[in-house]
């Protein structure tokens, strides 16, 4: 016996329905279906939401499944998402994550219209202090987070005439970053090293010690061990205390990773727009950047230099430029973010690209790490851009003639220390000679010594006329 399907009666009582959440102001949603997975990307049809759009994965018996929407071709939308996909499988409902938002009664002003599925996270001052993921949710065990609003992550560009110029200095408590790399309020530097050679400390330094209201710091994609260890050991107490630590480590998944980058910075912008001067530190961009190529190539976007998709080389400098000065020179980010050297390869295509966005490098060199010179920063090969902006003449000419009597040494090391340099050849020589020992320890720095900027530029025209 046939068994027949009363249409109307199904229609009549999905109308009913759609009448009732439109009455209590939820809005109607659409549904698509899962239909493929491949390695980390979910591929759906039915649902039309735009690139960049929350959605979450249901499946009977499971936790729903948070995921991005990356791109899309023809009717079907590609998904990345940001949990365990375990258990999933064909046909699960993949469903926008629209806010509820209530309709306005009657005389009520109207509120203000937010697009389905923009993702927004906790913002305020409730985060300073507290260990928090990608998603904003607390990794220290201190409880909720409290005293904090949900803010959408992606904000308006600030005009580039807008901004204020460098102009400030910015006392980042190491000497030889504020003697001959002095950074300005508002610049953007990168920390350009291999592994292992001290990034982490130099970043704890700059934490405790640089004058800033708030300090951010981005740990993405990074060893999960270091997460504690950078926030108990070399952040301390005190540098705890006004600092939000925003951690995605190595094994959460690259959307996360990216979201973690995006999130540190919305938060160092969020500060900066209430007037604040904030010190963001991200470590690593390289790993944000090799997140984007995960996503991508899972995609279908074809490999360009050494297997990177053009959209990672596109990311950099979105991400980048919101750091700086904010409006009309109402608060500031200055950031700090470490590029890791493949190989202690300088031309690495993130690290040359890297170079060319930011306003400034700072290369830590493996020979001096070897040697116990720390901090192990190269200063032939660094350089700060805005540097003559923001210091006066007498620094700058010591910092240049500091410079030219530290580089005349180091070209003419191997004549020295073979014995074949006759003292007398060549009076330049001779001075670097004299000064060397000096010079070196100028630039070495324990990671619990602060220098403050005085200091530094003092201690630096007593080398030169020792």
């Amino acid at each position: 016996m046939a068994m027949t399907v009363d249409t109307s009666s199904a229609w009549t009582r999905f109308m009913d329905d759609a009448r009732e959440r439109v009455a209590e102001g939820a809005s109607l949603e659409t549904r698509g279906t899962l239909t493929r997975l491949t390695g980390l990307v979910l591929e759906a049809v039915g649902i039309r939401v735009p690139v960049g759009s929350q959605c979450m994965v249901q499946m009977p018996g499971h936790a729903p499944v948070l995921a991005e929407v990356v791109g899309f071709s023809a009717d079907r939308a590609f998904l990345m998402p940001a949990g365990d996909i375990h258990g999933l499988s064909s046909g699960a409902s993949v469903v926008p994550a629209a806010p509820y938002i209530p309709m306005p009664r009657l005389g009520e002003p109207p509120r203000p219209v937010q697009r389905a599925g923009v993702l927004r996270l906790p913002m305020g001052d409730g985060l300073l202090g507290r260990v928090v993921d990608a998603q904003g949710l607390p990794l220290d065990h201190g409880g909720p987070v409290q005293d904090v609003v949900s803010e959408p992550m992606g904000r308006r560009q600030i005009n580039a005439m807008d901004r204020d110029p460098v102009r400030e200095p910015l006392d980042t408590g190491v000497r030889a970053i504020n003697a001959l790399l002095t950074v300005g309020r508002g610049q953007r530097l990168g920390l350009f090293a291999g592994s292992g050679v001290g990034k982490s400390v130099l970043l704890g330094m700059m934490a405790r010690y640089t004058r800033a209201d708030v300090i951010v710091v981005g740990l993405i994609g990074e060893r999960g061990r270091e997460v504690k260890e950078f926030v108990e050991d070399i952040l301390g107490e005190e540098g705890r205390a006004r600092s939000v630590v925003v951690a995605a480590p190595a094994d959460a998944p690259p959307l996360l990773r990216m979201q973690g980058a995006a999130y540190a910075t919305a938060v160092a912008e969020h500060f900066r727009d209430k007037g604040q001067h904030v010190l963001l530190l991200m470590d690593s961009l390289t790993r944000y950047a090799m997140a984007q190529r995960e996503i991508a190539l899972a995609i279908g976007e074809p490999p360009a230099t050494k297997g990177y998709p053009p959209s990672c080389f596109a990311k950099l400098p979105q991400l980048v430029e919101r750091s700086g000065n904010g409006l009309h020179g109402v608060g500031s980010i200055t950031a700090f973010y470490t590029v890791l050297s493949e190989g202690d390869d300088q031309q690495d295509p993130i690290a040359d690209a890297a170079r060319a966005i930011l306003d400034g490098h700072i290369v830590l060199s493996r020979a001096l790490a070897e040697t116990g010179h720390f901090p192990a920063i190269d200063i032939e090969q660094s350089a700060s851009r805005v540097m003559h902006n923001v210091v006066s003449r007498g620094h700058f000419d010591l910092a240049r003639r500091f410079r030219a009597v530290y580089s005349r040494y180091q070209k003419s090391r191997d004549l020295v220390q073979v014995g074949a340099y006759m003292s007398g050849s060549d009076p330049a020589l001779d001075e670097a000679i004299r000064l060397q020992p000096q010079m070196a320890g100028f630039l070495q720095q324990d990671m619990f010594e602060a220098a403050s900027m005085d200091h530094s530029v003092a201690a630096m025209a007593a080398v030169l006329d020792h």
